[in-house]
């Protein structure tokens, strides 16, 4: 248990700094990095590349957007289309932000080796068949919300 609350209680302290420092929540700093690194990117792949669901892409833009953090752009042969690219702003925000923008966790995994990787993911999956519960809706639900 001590584990589990040394993760949780980092995730929670990281969040709280990205929230003092930058004035966005981690979700949001998550989505405005990836948005600054890919110029351009559509709100479909931007949800795919962050494995969230395209509405709550959209709920995140909108507070970006309405934040002048982000600028939408629809190309001129498909009208429906929406290009997605960082403000000046958004890049300032960006630069003043906490590393790692896509949050402490999300680091971590990402810098551990693929066995060690594989390893931790069948054994949560163990851990989670041994609690018997399950909350399909937890897959999608981005850390900085719980």
């Amino acid at each position: 248990m001590r584990q589990f609350r040394v993760i949780v209680k980092s995730i929670r302290r990281h969040y709280q700094e990205v929230e003092q420092r930058a004035g966005v929540g981690g979700a949001q700093l998550w989505l405005l990095s990836r948005i600054s690194r890919a110029p351009g990117i559509r709100v479909g792949d931007l949800a795919r590349s962050l494995a969230i669901h395209q509405s709550t892409a959209s709920n995140l833009l909108a507070q970006l957007h309405a934040s002048e953090l982000i600028e939408r752009r629809r190309e001129s042969g498909d009208r429906r289309a929406v290009r997605l690219f960082a403000t000046a702003k958004g890049r300032a925000v960006l630069r003043s932000a906490p590393r790692p923008h896509i949050g402490v966790l999300q680091q971590a995994l990402a810098d551990l080796p693929a066995g060690n990787l594989d390893a931790l993911h069948r054994e949560l999956g163990v851990l989670i068949e041994a609690m018997n519960t399950r909350d399909p809706g937890a897959r999608a639900t981005l850390l900085s919300h719980m």
